[in-house]
């Protein structure tokens, strides 16, 4: 909505109780969500977001499958580098304006891409699975990653198995209503890209030097926002 010049005040439910109760007031119990007086849109399509808006530029073109997979998968592998350099002593550390700990975080970062590929092989994406923990035996980062780079490689035995043959167009479902299956794995490719690019921010601010910083060749074509971190 920033680079399109929509006027537009963003609420932190977290943060602002009022905010919550007017989530509640719509009848969500999740976020993101566009609303204008009592019509709204689950924020987590790009498109309809755009749509709900009547915006006529929705961006650039979706990128291939092929080219979505190879994206994500120097994303998730990057991700990895990262968290073998995180200290273990920051587990609990929390984001920035969040209740959110950069243990959950980085969990989170290969859950999406778990979560696509339940939908792949035909089950519904819910935002509890989406909002699942790591397990008591992930004690570090470093467990972390290695688990990350089972669902790395899952995926990359997924895409050279039933993704050749899979209909991108056809609708599967989510908690946030039917998508087609490219929709949801361009989300998967550019939502774990930004949570990706903030554990880069973590690293800076640890005056840590990122192992091979993501850049144009990870990220062109992902439509990302501007800010790493919400306002």
């Amino acid at each position: 909505m920033s680079a399109r010049a929509v006027d537009f005040k963003s609420i932190n439910v977290v943060a602002d109780p009022d905010g919550l109760a007017q989530l509640h007031q719509l009848g969500v119990r999740t976020v993101p969500v566009v609303a204008k007086g009592e019509r709204y849109v689950i924020g987590q399509s790009l498109r309809e977001v755009g749509a709900f808006l009547g915006l006529d530029d929705q961006g650039a073109d979706i990128l291939a499958p092929g080219e979505l997979v190879q994206r994500l998968d120097w994303v998730l592998a990057a991700a990895q580098r990262y968290l073998r350099q995180l200290p273990d002593s920051q587990m609990l550390s929390e984001l920035p304006g969040r209740p959110r700990s950069y243990r959950t975080l980085t969990y989170h970062i290969f859950q999406i891409t778990r979560g696509f590929l339940v939908v792949a092989r035909g089950g519904e994406l819910s935002h509890e699975f989406l909002g699942l923990e790591a397990g008591e035996d992930l004690v570090s980062f470093a467990d972390i990653a290695d688990d990350g780079e089972i669902a790395r490689r899952d995926l990359l035995a997924w895409w050279e198995g039933d993704g050749q043959s899979m209909d991108f167009d056809a609708p599967v479902a989510t908690y946030y209503g039917a998508q087609s299956l490219h929709d949801i794995l361009e989300r998967t490719a550019w939502h774990t890209a930004q949570h990706v690019r903030q554990i880069l921010l973590v690293l800076e601010g640890l005056n840590i030097a990122p192992d091979g910083p993501i850049g144009q060749r990870e990220l062109a074509g992902l439509p990302l926002p501007k800010e790493v971190w919400d306002g």
